[in-house]
């Protein structure tokens, strides 16, 4: 059972958001998840990036994997992913 951190689509046609998810690897985009750690809104100008850092911090230590996009909204906010928790 892989875990991962990704984004999960909500929000109507042409404006959507983005809600930051841990689910186990086989489950569909907008599926099942285990919690919801964060939110993304890219419309928002700049774009707003809500995460619950210690929850985020807890998972990573766990062996959660975040996916190359989440990744990188980590690091905009500050919340440090090393190589020994993405590999």
């Amino acid at each position: 059972m892989a875990i991962r951190i990704r984004l999960t689509r909500m929000g109507a046609k042409k404006k959507p958001f983005y809600r930051i998810v841990v689910a186990e690897n086989e489950a569909p985009r907008d599926g099942r998840f285990i919690e919801i750690v964060g939110n993304y809104d890219p419309l928002k100008d700049p774009a707003g990036i809500n995460i619950k850092e210690d929850r985020v911090i807890d998972w990573l230590a766990k062996g959660a994997k975040p996916t190359q996009t989440v990744s990188s909204l980590l690091k905009k906010k500050g919340v440090a992913v090393t190589k020994r928790e993405k590999a």
